[in-house]
Parts: structure tokens; C-alpha cells; sequence
């Protein structure tokens, strides 16, 4: 239901900006977010954002170099300044409630995923 796409190969200080749309539901009422999960690692969150746009979550480790945005189908993750931690496969999900909740494990609907690799 959600598809993401937008990631790829970048050298580290480069950008990316990831994209997810939702192909048979809306998810205008509820929270969406963007998570990662590098081989041999556990998934972690990376951005979350309200129903609305009012409200943010973000992981200390993209603060400052990461933005989520969204409008009524669709998430975005602009990415810059990346480093070679942040390659990882990043998925969106849409939340079970309307708040920006941060633990991934409060988003129901989940994206296939797409492959992000910073080069340093």
C-alpha cells in the first residue's frame, strides 16, 4: 500500500530525497513516518510527522540534516549531508493514531522499503 522510492547510491556530504505514497489508502488522519535498518541491525526510527504537519520527531542522529514533510498521500525525507552510517534500507509507514509517535512499532502499514548507501 505505501511505496517508497527515491534512494540510491551517494557519496557522504551528498543528498537523497526519498519519496512515499500510498497507493490504496489514505493516511490523512494518521501519522507517517520514515524508519531504517542497517544488515545486522535493528530497525530504528528516523522521522515522524503528525497528522497534520504540526508536529515533528526526529532522531538525534539526523537532526539538523534531515527533514520530513507530507502532505495528504504522500511523505517525504530530504536527506543531506549524509554519512556512511546512514546507509541503511528506509521505510515509510503510516501510524495507528494521529501523533507523531517516535518507536516504530506504532506504525501499522508499511512500505517495501528503499536501499540508501553513503560512500565515504
Amino acid at each position: 500500500q505505501l511505496q517508497a522510492s527515491g534512494g540510491g547510491l551517494v557519496q557522504a556530504g551528498g543528498y537523497l530525497r526519498l519519496s512515499c505514497v500510498s497507493s490504496k489508502r489514505t493516511f490523512s488522519n494518521n501519522a507517517v513516518g520514515w524508519f531504517r535498518q542497517a544488515p545486522g541491525k535493528e530497525r530504528d526510527s528516523v522521522a515522524t510527522i503528525s497528522w497534520n504537519g504540526g508536529a515533528t520527531y526526529y532522531a538525534d542522529a539526523v537532526k539538523g540534516r534531515f527533514t520530513i514533510s507530507r502532505d495528504r498521500n504522500s511523505v517525504y525525507l530530504q536527506m543531506n549531508s549524509l554519512e556512511s552510517e546512514d546507509t541503511a534500507v528506509y521505510f515509510c509507514a503510516s501510524g495507528r493514531s494521529s501523533h507523531a509517535c517516535a518507536n516504530w512499532a506504532d506504525y501499522l502499514y508499511w512500505g517495501q522499503g528503499t536501499q540508501v548507501t553513503v560512500s565515504s
